[in-house]
């Protein structure tokens, strides 16, 4: 990993097994991690573009899903994976996920001939400003640039517009930056505002209802400031399958209490790296002059210790079979 200023100052470089033996970083592309697990799956249990407008409980106790086309598909069990904005979290009591303060851009450069760069996680700080890239194949390099910005503000699609917005961000920064910018596909770039949503105890809504229950975005929206967003929602995704698959060879009735076994679980560690992903944002983020000095000479080069930094990364995910 390198951080550096916006001026092309190394605040500091390391590896991370020097640094603490039990961490490592993998760079996956969302789409080629998708395809992989979609490939595990019978042909036809995917039904794609189906876009969800109504769920009702239905007269036999299963759960009605009435999909845009009119489709209507009667389910047992029902697990939102829906993202941030899902239709089944608003329908089980959930807020609106809120904006904490800045938008991203985001990008997948293309390199056909082979991308340049070390396997390495590459971070420049600015004063409000904050960009990131990492390559996460043989052609292909993930970046961002992250932004404050008191409103979400309009959506843009042109991805023109989007790619002048970004490079006038980051004009005077480091050129390596500016280039990836320059070589990813049109295509590739969105801007999106940052939201999260904090799942107090006692107050927020429970993860399941009956046999509908909420994984990932769709139950805890979190900022991607410590890189765990997919990340969790793979953990939950293995521990609701464990709940899931003892239950099912018990009881029926059992299934229910599955569900609550999983957010009891889950609960204790999704609601600390919310708060912590927000709070990592908000200082990265910060503007005033003072503080970044303090962050850019003191903080980042003597302070910030690698192993306590990351141990929200560990995760022991123990066989399903």
């Amino acid at each position: 990993m390198a951080i550096k200023t916006e001026d092309g100052r190394e605040l500091r470089s390391f590896k991370f097994k020097e640094e603490d033996e039990s961490q490592e970083v993998r760079a996956v592309e969302r789409g080629i991690l998708l395809e992989t697990l979609a490939s595990q799956l019978p042909p036809d249990a995917i039904r794609f573009s189906s876009k969800l407008a109504k769920i009702d409980k239905s007269e036999s106790g299963e759960t009605l899903l009435e999909l845009t086309d009119g489709t209507q598909l009667y389910a047992k069990i029902v697990i939102g994976c829906d993202g941030i904005r899902s239709p089944i979290a608003t329908w089980m009591g959930f807020s609106e996920p809120r904006y904490v303060g800045h938008c991203a851009f985001r990008g997948l450069a293309f390199y056909p001939d082979g991308q340049p760069f070390e396997p390495k996680v590459n971070y420049i700080y600015g004063r409000g400003v904050r960009a990131g890239y990492v390559p996460v194949s043989a052609t292909k390099v993930y970046w961002f640039v992250c932004f404050n910005s008191s409103t979400p503000g309009p959506k843009i699609t042109d991805p023109s517009v989007l790619k002048k917005q970004t490079g006038e961000l980051v004009k005077n920064w480091p050129q390596e930056l500016l280039n990836i910018i320059d070589v990813t596909p049109d295509d590739t770039i969105i801007r999106t505002p940052l939201v999260d949503r904090w799942l107090w105890p006692t107050i927020s809504p429970s993860a399941s209802t009956g046999r509908v229950v909420l994984v990932g975005d769709a139950w805890h929206p979190m900022t991607p400031n410590l890189g765990q967003g997919a990340c969790c929602a793979l953990e939950d995704a293995v521990v609701l399958a464990r709940k899931l698959a003892s239950a099912i060879k018990s009881e029926p009735t059992s299934v229910e209490d599955a569900l609550k076994s999983y957010e009891t679980e889950r609960w204790p560690r999704i609601f600390p790296l919310t708060i912590r992903a927000n709070l990592v944002g908000s200082l990265l983020q910060l503007d005033n002059p003072l503080v970044c000095s303090v962050r850019n000479n003191v903080v980042i080069p003597k302070v910030v210790r690698l192993g306590p930094i990351l141990e929200h990364t560990n995760f022991e995910c123990e066989p399903l079979s």
